[in-house]
């Protein structure tokens, strides 16, 4: 969290950056000391933490200022506007189902004092999406050099915005990619070296590849060490940037489409108690039974059916990846993990949660007929498994990852593209998933199963611990 940075002359500026670690994603407070009127940029769609921060500073959030359309969560725009009154900001370029306010190049919005308060200006920064903008903040507005950028996914610390993710809706990666280049070197590597850069996402995010665990850098620091940003040609920068990108979750689409749309707001209510009687019906109308606990408790027992992703990891983005959007969810928790489970996924729009399995995976021990136990072996069980000539082998890490080393025989299909390519298996074969360490193959595996493979494991410790047992340097 960034405080913040006092002035004595005068307009000082209040910045406080929120960092949801499950999401790897970072959205901002700014505000005027002086006039206390506030901006929130890229916000998460459970608002309170902004809301309980300008309770307690006495701010008054005018502005909710979205760089994009983002893909990866549902963003808060439309909750933030609905508490506070404050006036939707995009890009110029930004098409939405309720009123905004669009931005171009060099267009402000003073918080405070236009020439000694906190002014925004805005950058056009089209490469990932067409519409994304850059938010340069002025602590002052008449200051020889600005305080920082705020530049959403067009520049991360180690890394630059994916240009692919539209690449099915009429626009290729490739001129996405050149429009980047421009707004890279014209628009931002033109501010001065000591402008703190603040982007939308670190380390973990599927919005670019090579993103590093800092959530604040400076102009400077990404112009000597970011190596998207290092000398070469437009051509040698599109290939650079879209080569071994990580498969984008299934869910990305879903939400640009939602954070364009006039969706409903969030509800943040407990998920309703349901019996097994309940689930099972639920079931049989085609509901998921999504089991948040780790993936060792999931092995020990589960309801027949289930999918398996653990709420301690990247919970909602890997439920994405492997449940498809729009799909009614019953959920199945450890006790207390309720709420929770249903709040993540709500992040990014799954709304469609019909309820919690009442006392948990506890109700099945009188129903043992429901419940199964999911094989997970280690590196020499999986090895004579393999001698036995007939398993199959599917390695659900992304690109980057496989491109320094796979198991021998190996199929790679990346989680997000599991469900999609699941029929180029057979079902009716053994099959062992693996993925870097153990948390993803458990959601594959589940997965496999609900589709109906009759004989699926998972490799414990993953490609990892293989590559520990040979000597490989993983």
């Amino acid at each position: 969290m960034v405080p913040a940075i006092p002035d004595e002359e005068g307009g000082d500026v209040k910045f406080t950056q929120h960092y949801l670690d499950c999401l790897s994603h970072a959205s901002y407070l700014v505000a005027d000391e002086e006039t206390r009127v506030a901006a929130v940029v890229d916000p998460r769609r459970d608002i309170q933490a902004y809301l309980d921060e300008a309770e307690a500073e006495g701010l008054d959030i005018r502005y909710v200022i979205e760089t994009h359309f983002h893909a990866d969560f549902l963003s808060g725009h439309l909750e933030l506007a609905e508490a506070t009154g404050a006036e939707i900001v995009f890009g110029r370029a930004a098409e939405a189902q309720f009123p905004i306010r669009r931005v171009r190049t060099g267009e402000r919005i003073a918080l405070g004092d236009p020439r000694t308060g906190v002014v925004l200006e805005f950058r056009e920064t089209p490469g990932h999406t067409p519409e994304s903008i850059s938010v340069v903040v002025w602590e002052r507005g008449d200051d020889p050099e600005p305080f920082g950028v705020l530049t959403g996914d067009t520049l991360f610390i180690g890394d630059v915005g994916r240009p692919d993710l539209l690449a099915s809706v009429g626009v290729t990666a490739e001129e996405l990619a050149v429009e980047l280049h421009a707004s890279l070197h014209e628009q931002l590597l033109t501010l001065p070296d000591s402008t703190k850069v603040f982007p939308a996402h670190g380390a973990g995010s599927a919005c670019g590849k090579q993103l590093s665990t800092e959530t604040v850098s400076t102009i400077g620091e990404q112009r000597a060490t970011n190596y998207a940003l290092q000398p070469m040609t437009v051509d040698e920068f599109v290939r650079t940037v879209t080569d071994g990108q990580p498969s984008a979750p299934g869910y990305f689409g879903f939400n640009a489409g939602l954070n364009k749309a006039a969706r409903q707001l969030l509800d943040d209510s407990a998920p309703r108690a349901m019996d097994l009687d309940e689930v099972l019906a639920a079931r049989a109308e085609g509901a998921v039974v999504l089991d948040t606990r780790d993936a060792a408790a999931f092995a020990t027992g589960h309801l027949a059916g289930s999918i398996n992703v653990g709420i301690d990891g990247r919970y909602a983005e890997y439920v994405g990846s492997v449940v498809t959007p729009g799909s009614r969810i019953v959920l199945v928790t450890d006790p207390g993990a309720e709420e929770e489970s249903k709040l993540r996924l709500a992040r990014i729009g799954f709304d469609d949660v019909l309820g919690v399995l009442d006392g948990g995976i506890q109700r099945l021990a009188d129903r043992p007929e429901l419940a199964r136990r999911a094989s997970r072996l280690d590196v020499r069980a999986f090895e004579r498994a393999v001698r036995s000539g007939d398993v199959q082998v599917v390695d659900v890490r992304n690109p980057g990852e496989t491109a320094l080393g796979t198991i021998p025989g190996a199929t790679v299909i990346p989680l997000a593209r599991l469900r999609d390519e699941a029929t180029t298996l057979d079902l009716d074969r053994p099959i062992v998933v693996y993925c870097a360490g153990g948390y993803r193959s458990s959601a594959g595996a589940s997965l496999l199963r609900s589709l109906g493979a009759t004989d699926v494991s998972d490799l414990l410790g993953g490609y990892g611990a293989w590559a520990q047992a040979h000597a490989v340097h993983a």
